[in-house]
């Protein structure tokens, strides 16, 4: 049981972890960060707005829950209408330096709704691929090859398949993202120290998941970032000693397709 609980923790995390990878600054070697309380707005910077009130999520067999954005129903439309110029400017800035990074490796630490604490490194060769290998005693690598993503368990040799043109990553590994045009973006806000976008989706049934990035407000460097489930639960992810030079290898992002899976369509 414990196994299996360290797994889901670790797959829950993987669209907030790649938001992560792709707003990060040149290498550094760092101490693994810790998460900060998320800053409240200046006056004159308007809120998130409350959040709906959500049915009450279904049980399922875990799977659906993989990805806390994936797979969901759209046509609610975004919020960019009300934002001011400074705000939409500020969304223009941080699109700008998403879309900038083409290639990423680095470390990762998460925190999980228990505070149990989970660590690994990430790769990610734009558009459209990425890897995250969990460190022991996790089993999982998580590999995205360009128009499908992969959760692999080392441990029990199986893998869950899914595609990405139905998940949040296919905006997040684009060449090109704009988070006006291409998300539903609810808040932006700053004060001395962040600069925090928040972004919102919402599954019929399930309920409403938001994805709140925090960026230092000085030079837009992203510090952390914090996922919302439907039942309110919040996992943080921090990613350090970062390289945007390095090239990783090909087969790092190679799907076997023909291996033990569960596919969902």
């Amino acid at each position: 049981m414990a196994g299996q609980g360290a797994s889901f923790g670790a797959t829950k995390i993987i669209v907030a972890t790649i938001c992560a990878m792709l707003a990060v600054a040149p290498a550094v070697a760092e101490n693994v960060p810790l998460p900060t309380p998320a800053p409240r707005p200046k006056s004159g910077v308007a809120p998130p707005p409350p959040p709906d009130t959500a049915p009450p999520a279904q049980q399922d067999d875990g799977q659906k829950h993989f990805f806390p954005f994936s797979f969901l129903q759209k046509g609610f439309g975004n919020q960019a209408s009300a934002f001011n110029p400074q705000q939409r400017a500020m969304l223009d800035r941080v699109s700008t330096y998403l879309s900038s990074v083409q290639t990423m490796v680095g470390n990762f630490v998460q925190i999980g709704p228990d505070g149990s604490r989970t660590q690994g490194t990430f790769y990610i060769q734009k558009p459209g691929k990425v890897r995250f290998e969990y460190n022991p005693p996790s089993p999982l690598d998580i590999v995205a090859d360009g128009s499908s993503v992969v959760v692999r368990d080392r441990k029990l040799d199986t893998q869950q398949l899914y595609p990405l043109s139905q998940t949040p990553l296919r905006y997040l590994l684009a060449d090109h993202i704009n988070l006006i045009q291409d998300t539903d973006v609810i808040s932006v806000s700053s004060d001395d120290t962040f600069v925090s976008v928040v972004i919102e989706e919402k599954q019929l049934v399930v309920g409403t998941s938001r994805l709140m990035m925090m960026f230092d407000a000085k030079d837009l460097t992203l510090k952390q970032w914090t996922v919302t489930d439907p039942q309110g639960l919040d996992t943080t992810v921090a990613v350090y000693n970062l390289d945007q030079a390095k090239k990783p290898d090909p087969n790092l992002f190679v799907i076997n397709y023909a291996a033990g899976q569960g596919t969902m369509q």
